[in-house]
């Protein structure tokens, strides 16, 4: 029975192998449908993550725009962090790490950025999001009105069912000359804010039945139908969709919305279907931001660190193999087997998650690689002590396994509790760097725990059937 576990666990250890070295050594995962030659079961980018401090890019202090921190609150700051954080990833910016720091910051980082200014300007127009009565005469885009919907952070009506704009269009409303004959300036036009970015429930885009791009939106059940009502009295007017006082787009009511639902159309192509999909979902936050520090970290630093990382790890390795075969013999030998295929799973991992690997992420994983044989070294100094008592190879290497299983499962678990403290803290404060060591302290232990109790021991089991003890003695280190 034991013979046929030990079997099929080789056969599993054999395989994560396999799939360990696929993915290691891809940047893309593709697995073609059989079923369809134009579509894929799996397509995913599995290329390794680097962190701002080994890739390059940007790091910027975000700060609630209000006069009292107090008066922030911690849940629309995390909301506030999830839509900064969406909306950069839905414009490109790959890998963005966005941590709340305090009761009133949130630290953001872009590894790899190449145009910091766009990145911060992009953070600072995610403010108000208004679709506007335009009346008759729509503006073009780019163009800045003036709305009767104030940018105050307090909880206002998002929508109202007044149709008509609060003053007359300047363009109508006559003017008195100046008794020097000039003309005085014309009186701005307010435009009226039919309901905000906060009455969107979802967007996305979509193709009309001839193919065009368009932009469909889902309202919130409680505002259906005071829109229902806006639209219905409007048709063949137009609803601007303003972001921060800006126009962005003037679609045309073509009939009455109801339902909750619509489209806007616009002879879109898919970029600026998206682009404007963008907008619309994220538009809206519940505290405002403004950039108080930022700073741009080059790549030639981080490609240094990668070099001293890579050699470091390569050498702590080596050193590690090299011990184990010279004290431990054939053991140290299946030990650093193990080793290896704990280095192929651990990388595995990181890209399969996927952890984005920072200079103290990548310490964390060094450090874990002389963790990945403590367990080892308990078990195989049990094993000595079981030989020498007159134990056969198999009771030996069982028992060794039994009776350092405490110390072992004491220790990880003592290092698990400090990932776990060590995250929090990183969490709490923002400090990204902390969070990495942690992750990757944290995963090299449990996968240490697997290939220590499970892979090493696989293989010392195969090798009672070509090795005898009492015919080599030396081998066990006796």
């Amino acid at each position: 029975m034991k013979r046929s576990l030990n079997n099929n666990w080789l056969i599993v250890i054999v395989l994560l192998i396999v799939f360990s070295l696929w993915i290691d050594l891809s940047k893309n995962v593709t697995i073609p449908n059989p079923l369809d030659n134009t579509n894929y079961l799996v397509n995913r980018n599995v290329d390794t993550k680097l962190g701002l401090d080994l890739r390059g890019g940007l790091q910027t202090l975000l700060q609630a725009d209000v006069k009292d921190c107090a008066s922030v609150s911690s849940d629309d700051l995390q909301v506030t962090r999830q839509i900064l954080e969406s909306r950069a990833n839905a414009l490109g910016v790959s890998e963005v790490v966005m941590q709340v720091a305090g009761n009133c910051r949130i630290v953001a980082e872009f590894p790899g950025v190449s145009n910091p200014d766009e990145v911060v300007a992009s953070l600072q127009q995610t403010g108000l999001l208004e679709f506007v009565d335009m009346g008759s005469t729509p503006l073009p885009a780019g163009t800045a009105v003036i709305t009767d919907h104030g940018q105050s952070t307090t909880t206002a009506p998002v929508l109202t069912p007044t149709p008509a704009p609060t003053s007359t269009p300047a363009a109508a409303a006559p003017t008195t000359p100046n008794p020097d004959g000039s003309t005085p300036p014309a009186e701005p036009q307010v435009y009226h804010t039919v309901m905000t970015g906060a009455a969107l429930d979802s967007v996305s885009v979509t193709q009309s039945q001839l193919g065009e791009y368009q932009v469909s939106f889902v309202l919130k059940p409680d505002q259906a139908t005071v829109f229902a009502d806006f639209t219905r009295t409007h048709i063949d007017q137009y609803l601007a969709i303003v972001l921060d006082k800006k126009v962005i787009s003037a679609p045309v009511i073509k009939s009455e919305i109801s339902g909750g639902s619509g489209v806007i159309s616009g002879s879109f192509t898919q970029a600026e279907a998206n682009s404007l999909t963008i907008q619309l979902r994220y538009g809206s936050l519940p505290v405002p931001v403004k950039v108080v520090e930022s700073r741009t970290v080059g790549p030639t630093l981080g490609e240094e660190s990668v070099r001293r990382s890579v050699l470091a790890g390569a050498i702590g390795l080596l050193v590690v193999i090299i011990f184990m075969a010279v004290y431990y013999r054939l053991p140290g030998i299946l030990a650093d087997l193990a080793l290896i295929t704990y280095a192929l799973i651990s990388f595995m991992l990181f890209k399969i998650i996927p952890v984005t690997l920072t200079l103290p992420g990548i310490a964390g994983f060094i450090l874990s690689i002389g963790m990945a044989v403590d367990a080892n070294v308990l078990i195989f100094e049990r094993l000595k002590e079981e030989l020498r008592s007159g134990r056969t190879l198999r009771q030996a290497i069982d028992l060794g396994w039994n009776r350092a299983w405490p110390s072992i499962r004491d220790s990880n678990s003592s290092t698990l509790i400090t990932c776990v403290i060590l995250y929090l803290f990183g969490n709490t404060f923002g400090a990204s760097m902390v969070k990495g060591f942690s992750i990757n302290l944290a995963l090299g232990v449990l996968v240490s725990l697997f290939t220590a109790i499970i892979v090493t021991r696989t293989f010392l089991h195969l090798a009672l059937d070509t090795v005898k003890l009492d015919e080599h003695p030396n081998w066990f280190g006796l």
